[in-house]
């Protein structure tokens, strides 16, 4: 009898294209990302960072951003509704409630500081990868976020047997 090892192999880190820098705070309202295309890759999972920065005025509302995952077992049709236009590197009104998956939580209590949320994608769809998926980030900090920095990205994650 062989045993085997279950391994994890990283993949590069990829960008997301989503405009989150300057991204003003809203309670119906966020930024969709470019759809990210796992097809090909076959990505068991990937692990989404966001990054932002408040801006130097008072914080309010939840004083959090919130990060909601959409997804595509087809390829085409996504989980959400079609008022809510994800897919591309857009403005996104938000239904409430939203059939967006999440929300990931990124608490932001301080003016001026940099915060970093980083997660698992495959967790929100029950452990399986989208054959397509993205996100979208909602603002809800009662200030715009900082014009210089904010960004998004992922590592897909392979899991092997030796």
């Amino acid at each position: 009898m062989t045993l085997t090892t279950d391994n994890i192999a990283y993949g590069s880190t990829t960008a997301i294209t989503c405009t989150i820098t300057s991204l003003t705070s809203s309670a119906t309202a966020g930024r969709g990302a470019a759809v990210i295309d796992n097809s090909t890759t076959l990505y068991d999972d990937a692990l989404l960072t966001v990054i932002v920065k408040t801006s130097a005025t008072t914080l309010a509302n939840d004083k959090a951003i919130y990060v909601y995952v959409y997804g595509s077992e087809d390829g085409t049709t996504y989980n959400s509704s079609s008022a809510e236009a994800v897919g591309t590197n857009a403005a996104v009104t938000l239904d409430a409630p939203t059939n967006l998956k999440g929300p990931f939580t990124i608490s932001c209590p301080a003016v001026s500081v940099t915060y970093r949320g980083v997660w698992s994608v495959a967790q929100v769809f029950g452990g399986t990868m989208p054959r397509k998926w993205g996100i979208v980030v909602q603002n809800y900090t009662g200030q715009t976020l900082d014009a210089s920095i904010g960004s998004a990205s992922f590592t897909g994650i392979t899991f092997t047997n030796q």
